[in-house]
């Protein structure tokens, strides 16, 4: 039961984005279409989830072993760095068009504190390694989805008539705000 717990909190309750504010950066920069958004979300999930698991290990055998849990924050960019130029590569030659749509929002993602926020957490919440990667998982299910929702309503707001002084960034803060809202709702929810 606390796997599925882990899964929907971190997915609805208690979304990266939505809840805990990390990843506002490509939150509102690649969320103008919803096909490029479910592409950052993918890159960020792959990301994320290797990412996790590579800190988790470097933290419990290595930082934690040597007593060296002050460079934490360094290890864990260094790897997440590294791990998004793996990305990079890759969708370079498997998706050009993808790679060409998300541009300077892709080598962002070593910067996204997404990552590195979901890698300090679970160490934080001494979630044993099967925890971290579900919790790894449901949060870039939950980045993916505040994302391309929040996509699919720029989308919409771009074919309707918005007054003049809200076009652009405010309304998009005006619906990101709306969407935080809509997702603070399931808040009372109670599992196990």
């Amino acid at each position: 039961m606390t796997y599925i717990s882990i899964f929907i909190t971190a997915i609805f309750v208690n979304n990266i984005v939505l809840a805990q504010f990390l990843g506002i950066c490509p939150f509102l920069g690649v969320s103008k279409r919803v096909n490029t958004a479910i592409g950052m979300g993918a890159a960020v999930a792959f990301v994320m989830t290797l990412s996790t698991i590579v800190t988790y290990l470097l933290q419990i055998y290595l930082l934690e072993a040597a007593h060296l849990e002050f460079l934490q924050t360094i290890v864990f960019i260094l790897v997440i760095a590294a791990l998004v130029q793996m990305v990079e590569i890759i969708m370079k030659k498997v998706s050009p068009p993808l790679y060409q749509a998300l541009g300077v929002f892709l080598p962002l993602i070593t910067t996204n504190c997404t990552i590195l926020g979901v890698a300090i957490m679970v160490i934080q919440k001494n979630y044993d390694l099967i925890e971290s990667v579900v919790f790894a998982i449901s949060s870039a299910i939950g980045f993916t989805l505040a994302m391309a929702l929040f996509a699919g309503i720029r989308e919409q707001l771009s074919i309707t008539c918005v007054p003049k002084s809200l076009q652009g960034v405010p309304i998009a803060l005006i619906a990101a705000g709306l969407l935080a809202m809509a997702f603070m709702g399931f808040s009372g929810i109670k599992i196990g």
